[in-house]
């Protein structure tokens, strides 16, 4: 893991800790983005304990070591891809190596639709992060290719369709303007989200691996903006996606 000296010009100041009660984490992690999900993945993962440290204004659960598993830890929610930067920088810290990214995403491609599945092979920076962690913006971040791997891999063993493909990382929820939809739709974005390019940016830099599910909770494509956070394929996808991540975790 790239933690910088002090004689090195590029030294960050600030930098990551594990203080004396900080737990010890296992190799994997998982992120989730939002509140239900976060608590319908602790439950699957770790159903007998509602127990959890705060981690900034997150929840940390921590599955402990068994004889038939590995530790996993799961964190959320979250968002923003500065606020994520740092509880990945955490994790990373703490012992993580192999982080699953559970978020929500709109759709900028007519094909794909509310309630859908989105594996993101890559995604397109528009954020302010990126550029911090060494990386250029006019190039896309790119996700772990074993955990890509492994996602699809259980998402096709549970019979579930998706779609992969770049995604599009924004700072800006709110200007979501239709010549940016556009443009990304030009590079062939297919969903757009707030945090995936800084997390492969710094999975990148530190030398670790991040993959991730998206799930489509509204759609952007037509230039007008039409939600589905309420539709029933939406929960339903969301909740199946969980249980494939539930049986994932102790697989990558």
């Amino acid at each position: 893991m790239n933690y910088n000296n002090l004689f090195d010009s590029d030294y960050a100041i600030v930098n990551p800790f594990k203080g004396k009660h900080a737990p010890d984490l296992g190799s994997v992690a998982v992120m989730v983005s939002a509140v239900s999900e976060l608590h319908t993945i602790r439950r699957l993962i770790i159903p007998q304990t509602d127990n959890y440290r705060r981690l900034y204004t997150s929840r940390l659960y921590l599955k402990p070591q068994t004889d038939a598993t590995s530790p996993v830890a799961v964190v959320g929610p979250y968002i923003g891809a500065p606020y994520a930067v740092m509880l990945i920088e955490t994790l990373i810290k703490w012992g993580a190596d192999k982080i699953i990214v559970l978020g929500l995403c709109g759709s900028i491609s007519t094909d794909v639709r509310i309630g859908d599945i989105v594996v993101p092979t890559s995604a397109l920076v528009d954020e302010g992060v990126s550029k911090h962690y060494r990386h250029r913006e006019d190039r896309p971040s790119y996700a772990s290719e074993s955990i890509v791997h492994h996602i699809k891999k259980g998402l096709i063993e549970n019979g579930l369709t998706f779609h992969e493909g770049p995604v599009w990382t924004t700072d800006a929820i709110y200007r979501e303007t239709v010549s940016a939809v556009k443009r990304f739709q030009q590079k062939n974005a297919i969903a757009v989200e707030m945090e995936l390019s800084a997390l492969f940016s710094v999975a990148r830099f530190r030398g670790v691996e991040v993959g991730s599910i998206l799930v489509v909770s509204d759609e952007l494509a037509s230039m007008r903006w039409k939600p589905g956070f309420k539709e029933a394929c939406f929960k339903k996808t969301c909740h199946s996606v969980c249980t494939v991540i539930s049986k994932l975790w102790n697989c990558i």
